[in-house]
């Protein structure tokens, strides 16, 4: 029997797994799978440090070419007010399906599933299908798809394409493919100077004129014009902080904190060395400490056969020809693409984290036949 998308998709809204806590997500997930004969592992990993989290590996088959759709099944808090319905429902109203992780990405992981179920009437595979699913995709992201990852090449077991469920289209069904992601890069910054009377300056050391210094020294410029499959470098501040209550005293030190989302144009050592760089040419005279986190480089799969693939089962079902794009945040697809080709495709993305977040039913129904689609031509792709 096949499986409803809509149905299996309510059941998973219907755990509440505000990350990092699971509430029975995978268990359903993990129930539907092994009723089509999947081999399911579930995976425990817990960093010193942080919590716990629970992820799934199931596979389907034991020869390649191995093709594997990737999720989360952790949502981010519904917030304390705003919703017209119980976010963690499942309720069906006007043909849309309402609930946390509705679209950010509960109804993907049911669209491939029911795909998964559609494709199996005709037969086994001429490989294996697999699904690698965290749930610790919307916090740290240490001990999710990284640690699966880890857990496979130490079994020795391959994935040879994969595709990411998340929300990528910006208007409908069909807008866009994520062919790449910009990678993601955190400073922290503090200057040092010497505490003192405002009315005596000279006796003191005010690190704040050199912060503003520096911080202008790496915002006044763009970082690049872009690249062949990237939009332009950014940075932004998102917090400068003294921390002086009294405004008669010249603070000891000035704290920034900035991120930068990178194109291939940089490494996170590049980076590195400009942010130095740039510092020490207008910080002369004080101390600074840089210390920086790279949650994730940048990568592009370049269009070729999985690409392809993947747009025309989008075309051939919505009648449009998806844009190939790198914009937005990051994904887990930053560590997947280190063992494979990956690209992402999901539903529209409009209300992910918001209040009342929904997918269209038909939608669902549209991605579930997307889905379908590469499943029916993937291994012939893979082969060739």
């Amino acid at each position: 029997m096949t499986i409803d998308p809509v149905a299996l998709a309510q059941d998973l809204i219907r755990c509440p797994s505000v990350t990092p806590r699971d509430d029975g997500a995978l268990g359903v997930l993990e129930a539907a799978l092994a009723s089509m004969g999947f081999t399911c592992h579930r995976l425990r990993f817990q960093q010193e440090g942080t919590e716990p989290v629970e992820n799934l590996y199931a596979r389907l088959g034991t020869e390649g070419p191995n093709f594997c759709f990737a999720g989360h099944t952790d949502v981010v808090p519904p917030g304390d007010r705003g919703w017209t319905v119980d976010p963690f429902a499942g309720e069906v109203m006007g043909g849309r399906l309402f609930g946390r992780g509705a679209v950010d990405m509960k109804g993907a992981i049911a669209a491939f599933v029911a795909a998964v179920s559609r494709r199996l009437e005709d037969g086994p595979p001429a490989g294996s299908i697999s699904l690698l699913i965290t749930g610790d995709e919307e916090g740290v992201a240490i001990n999710g798809t990284r640690k699966v990852l880890d857990w496979l090449a130490e079994r020795g077991e391959r994935i040879d394409a994969c595709v990411v469920g998340e929300p990528t289209n910006p208007k409908a069904l069909g807008d866009m493919i994520k062919i790449g992601r910009r990678g993601s890069l955190t400073g922290f910054l503090t200057v040092f100077g010497a505490q003192g009377h405002v009315a005596y300056p000279h006796l003191a050391d005010n690190p704040l004129p050199r912060l503003v210094r520096m911080l202008a020294a790496i915002t006044e410029q763009p970082m690049d014009e872009g690249t062949a499959h990237f939009q332009p470098s950014t940075l932004a501040l998102t917090t400068i902080d003294v921390d002086n209550t009294a405004t008669n005293v010249i603070p000891a030190q000035g704290k920034a904190t900035f991120n930068i989302r990178f194109n291939d144009a940089h490494t996170p050592a590049s980076i590195e060395a400009w942010l130095r760089r740039s510092f020490d040419a207008v910080g002369v005279g004080g101390a600074y400490e840089l210390e920086v986190y790279c949650s994730g480089d940048s990568f592009v799969t370049p269009p070729g056969p999985l690409t392809e693939l993947v747009a025309e089962a989008v075309e051939g079902v919505t009648g449009r020809r998806p844009e190939y794009s790198t914009t937005g945040g990051t994904s887990d697809a930053r560590f997947i693409k280190n063992v494979c080709p990956v690209v992402e495709f999901g539903l529209v993305g409009q209300t992910m984290h918001k209040v009342d977040e929904y997918c269209s039913v038909e939608d669902l129904r549209q991605l579930t036949a997307i889905y379908e689609s590469i499943l029916k031509g993937v291994f012939t792709r893979l082969a060739g």
